[in-house]
């Protein structure tokens, strides 16, 4: 009689939990789908793992704009810079098998050609170095040198050292792309396979994770559009990005079924089942910080709760309502994503996004709300209003330029004179041709990255992109400057964006 009384305790015990945790999947359910409606976005995926086991994972809207395909928990997204942990996994394994003697093991050993602008950041700088962003270069410095780009790794990484650092060595954070490219080449020179073939063999496949991909060219089926707003300001679907050259830092399309695996690994501290990946000292050392972030020290209503934020190896690390959270963000031309890991509630989740909005952090957010029992709070409403206000600033700052250009002026030259070669030594060559009586400025390493040129005043051009540029630039300008003799010898291309820094390729006319 006892037994049969503690068998039906511990079912009702289980019962209870269960509808514990229906209310709050319900709630977060119904979140999701009013956050979709209102940043309208075409498709979402969401998973939750808890207490050792995937507890939620659907789809939410459609794959693409004006097709009946439906997200499932199977539909493969790219997950971008989610990509850098599996990055410092590989290395882990590598490291845990001694053919990496550690983390500060020089990258001269593996990469002797790779060089920084700086000779002795170059000297000292360490795979770890490499991989927790503190080398001295600004945040995304160089990344048009992957971006849409037909160079390799080796020849991105031989143009790094035209970059110029904009702290000292190991002095701030600066979130770096290249030197992701740096660690995947150091796991290909050391494990002698390529960094998707290594990810593969080391990573997916031991998880069980069999539709994950390490290049578009490999996805066949059940795949999601990434989507924007480039090309004309109305939301529109583009091409899959071949990031194919950023292997390390970028290149992985997966779904939540796929993921939530790879996130009992890291609750697992490397270990999967009895399948152990990496030691669970290397897990320690991926989620320990290396650099410290700045906070605001009083801290603002966005994040009221939040003391410290930092950069391990291939994962942020901060607090959430006093909690450690592990996670990181990846974004790409239309897509938007999020992972989050709270150790002590034994908590991760994955949201995976087809277009460029902050609906994914929105929730992310709501999740861990919901299951810290924290005070209702509607992140993405909140998002809302700053987008909007964001937009409202960017519509006075483009009457402003409309105000400060000078009417009834005219080219300093007739138009074919400013056509010629532009050249870059870190980037490459800018073309500029003159077609149909306009000028067309062409970026050669990335043939994609074509815009008509349209007169603003004296010698600058309004920049038009055309729709084979997936990037949603907001208004740029272009401005040649006229050397003594009357001839152009430089192309200044100023174009306000979040992620491509075109004033570092000082772009000089070849003689």
């Amino acid at each position: 009689m006892r037994r049969f009384l503690f068998l039906i305790l511990i079912l009702a015990f289980s019962v209870l939990v269960s509808a514990q945790y229906d209310s709050k999947l319900a709630e977060i359910d119904n979140y999701i789908q009013q956050t979709q409606a209102d940043w309208n976005v075409p498709g979402i995926a969401v998973a939750i793992v808890k207490d050792g086991k995937t507890i939620f994972a659907k789809g939410y809207g459609v794959r693409e704009l004006g097709k009946p395909e439906k997200v499932d928990e199977n539909t493969l997204f790219a997950i971008a810079s989610n990509s850098k942990a599996f990055t410092t996994a590989a290395l882990a394994i590598l490291i845990d098998e001694g053919k990496i003697s550690g983390w500060d093991e020089k990258v001269s050993t593996y990469l002797p050609e790779f060089q920084l602008f700086d000779p002795y950041a170059t000297r000292e700088l360490t795979i770890r170095d490499l991989v927790c962003h503190r080398s001295g270069l600004d945040t995304f410095s160089g990344d048009l040198l992957w971006y849409e780009t037909t160079y390799t790794p080796d020849e991105i990484l031989r143009r790094v050292r035209y970059l110029k650092p904009v702290s000292s060595f190991r002095s701030k954070y600066g979130y770096q792309n290249l030197m992701y490219i740096a660690a995947g080449r150091i796991i290909e020179k050391v494990s002698g396979k390529s960094w998707g073939e290594f990810i593969k063999e080391r990573i997916l496949l031991p998880l069980g994770i069999n539709r994950t991909t390490t290049t578009v060219r490999d996805i066949k089926e059940n795949y999601a559009s990434p989507h924007n707003e480039s090309g004309g300001g109305k939301l529109r679907p583009l091409p899959l990005g071949n990031i194919d050259n950023a292997i390390g830092a970028a290149g992985l399309n997966s779904s939540v079924a796929d993921m939530t695996k790879w996130l009992l690994l890291q609750l697992g501290r490397g270990k999967f089942g009895e399948k152990r990946i990496y030691s669970e000292q290397r897990a320690g050392e991926m989620w320990s910080p290396c650099m410290i972030i700045g906070v605001n020290p009083f801290p603002p209503k966005e994040a009221p709760t939040q003391i410290f934020s930092g950069y391990g190896l291939g994962w942020f690390i901060s607090d959430y309502r006093g909690k450690k959270l592990i996670s990181h963000s990846g974004g790409l031309d239309g897509m938007i994503s999020q992972t989050a890991i709270m150790p002590a509630e034994d908590l991760a989740l994955v949201v995976l996004t087809n277009s460029e909005t902050r609906a994914s952090l929105a929730i992310r957010n709501k999740i861990l709300d919901v299951f810290l029992n924290a005070p209702a709070r509607d992140w993405s409403k909140e998002y809302l209003k700053q987008a909007m206000q964001q937009r409202e600033r960017k519509a006075e700052e483009d009457k402003k330029a409309d105000a400060s250009r000078i009417p009834n002026t005219k080219p300093t030259l007739p138009l074919e004179k400013y056509a010629g070669i532009y050249s870059s030594q870190m980037y490459g060559d800018v073309q500029i041709t003159q077609e149909n009586g306009k000028l067309v400025m062409r970026f050669l390493p990335a043939p994609n990255f074509v815009a008509d040129l349209e007169h603003w005043h004296y010698d600058t051009f309004l920049i038009k992109w055309r729709s084979s540029v997936n990037y949603n630039f907001p208004r740029g300008w272009v401005t040649f400057v006229i050397d003594k003799n009357g001839t152009p010898d430089e192309l200044k291309i100023d174009q306000p964006n979040d992620d491509f820094w075109f004033y570092e390729l000082e772009l000089k006319r070849k003689k």
